[in-house]
């Protein structure tokens, strides 16, 4: 990609919420600041302790949100940890990168009285945090060892999560991950301004202090491994590959240097250190109206990008994103131009743009082309316009809509292999919903051995 140079980041920008720069800053510092104990202990006292609470409902995974902040307030941030982990292994994650504002958070009875909800995250993080920084034995013991084997396909937060509650009723598990860390998106595919310190490397760690995990790396399905292979070697296999290929265009030039997936750019600026020694377009175009494409333009506008336009083919009110998402990248500079759908990649020896479409919806709801058009100069452009599964390693599992099928308990129609994550349909595409499908599957297959 020889136009694009690596910038300094422009100190004149200011986070979402009125956090800016300061000179130390090289625009990935944490998007949200940790609290400190007094301000954790002011928060807390803001909640209710709902009976029933509507909190506890939205959380995909359940945790018991009154009960975790109580312990706070009381002065006991480590079992409110052990509250937190106890449902969701991963909530350090989570508590970062959750959209809370759309979850517990919205729930929260406070929006009704006050306006104002819980800062549960902040709660959340405030706690595991506590607990992690104190170096203690891990917060759970393993049940009697059953001489069970399980194998995991991926070491993403499903497979993860699916290994460290397999691992607690006593089975010993085997995960295989294809790249060379563990953490899946955690690590490779959110933004590095929601990651920082290396947390998702310090929260697999943590996790692996159950004991009874293995991780092989460098393992990936098709070329190393198979399903079949680990079928007849294990008692159970879970599979939590996620979604393992991008969507194209289908425009003529998609292949021209300067085109790239999201994913991709997010993954190497997660990989590069110092972050400003990543490479940026002067102008830089994203295609896409979820997370990843906010966190991709965010990403490039802080490393330097002069004009970072993100175009979605519908409006705001449409977009996957959330509003704070949305908001988050108008605060840090990018343009976002909605109702256009690319149709061109403009190239003249060497990238120089894109030719979008005007869209809107007809009387029965469509979404169509008006006819008009305009362009939008680029010297590089990054697609974020969703993922799809990898099925050519997945024999005798059945696919549907993109998923793979799981009937109630996480079982695949392949006898004994079991699935979740963002490669089964089960909700929201989100870390959170993820942990949960590891967690349940792993009690599933608990009670598929024990039953064998």
């Amino acid at each position: 990609m020889t136009t694009l140079q690596a910038k300094q980041v422009s100190k004149s920008g200011a986070h979402h919420g009125g956090i800016g720069h300061n000179d130390a800053d090289d625009g990935f510092s944490d998007l949200h600041p940790p609290y400190s104990t007094l301000q954790a202990m002011a928060e807390s006292n803001r909640c209710l302790y709902c009976y029933d609470a509507p909190c506890v409902t939205a959380c995909p995974t359940s945790i018991d949100i009154p009960t975790f902040i109580r312990k706070i307030s009381t002065g006991n941030p480590d079992g409110a940890a052990k509250t937190i982990l106890s449902a969701n292994i991963m909530g350090g994650t989570c508590a970062r990168a959750c959209p809370t504002e759309v979850l517990c958070e919205e729930a929260c009875v406070r929006n009704v009285a006050e306006d104002t909800a819980v800062e549960i995250g902040s709660l959340q993080r405030f706690a595991v945090d506590h607990l992690m920084a104190r170096d203690l034995p891990h917060p759970f013991k393993r049940a009697p060892e059953t001489g069970k084997s399980i194998a995991v396909i991926g070491a993403g937060p499903a497979g993860l999560s699916c290994a460290h509650r397999a691992a607690m009723l006593g089975h010993n598990v085997t995960v295989f991950e294809a790249k060379a860390k563990p953490g899946g998106l955690n690590e490779y595919g959110l933004a590095a301004y929601k990651m920082t310190n290396d947390f998702a490397q310090r929260e697999v760690e943590f996790l692996l202090g159950i004991g009874g995990i293995r991780i092989e790396y460098n393992k990936a399905l098709g070329r190393d491994i198979s399903i079949e292979a680990l079928k007849d070697s294990y008692d159970a296999v879970f599979v939590g590959v996620g979604l393992g290929s991008t969507n194209n265009l289908g425009l003529k030039g998609e292949e021209f240097p300067g085109i790239d997936d999201a994913i991709s750019f997010i993954e190497k600026l997660r990989q590069t250190e110092p972050k400003t020694d990543m490479p940026v377009g002067d102008k830089v175009i994203v295609i896409g109206g979820g997370n990843t494409a906010i966190d991709a333009a965010v990403q490039a506008k802080r490393l330097g990008a002069e004009e970072v336009t993100l175009v979605y083919r519908r409006g705001a009110e449409h977009m996957s994103a959330t509003e704070f998402e949305q908001d988050l990248a108008k605060t840090n500079g990018v343009v976002v131009r909605y109702w256009a759908k690319p149709v061109a990649i403009k190239a003249n020896g060497k990238l120089i743009g894109m030719e979008f479409e005007k869209t809107e919806l007809d009387a029965s709801g469509k979404l169509v082309g008006t006819g008009e058009t305009f362009e939008v100069r680029a010297d590089q452009i990054l697609k974020a316009i969703g993922q799809k599964i990898k099925t050519d390693d997945l024999a005798g599992m059945e696919i549907a809509g993109g998923k793979i099928v799981v009937d109630e308990n996480y079982q695949t129609t392949a006898p004994g292999v079991f699935a979740g994550g963002d490669c089964i349909k089960s909700g929201e595409d989100l870390t959170v919903q993820s942990v949960e499908d590891g967690k349940q599957a792993a009690i599933a297959i608990d009670a598929f051995l024990k039953s064998a």
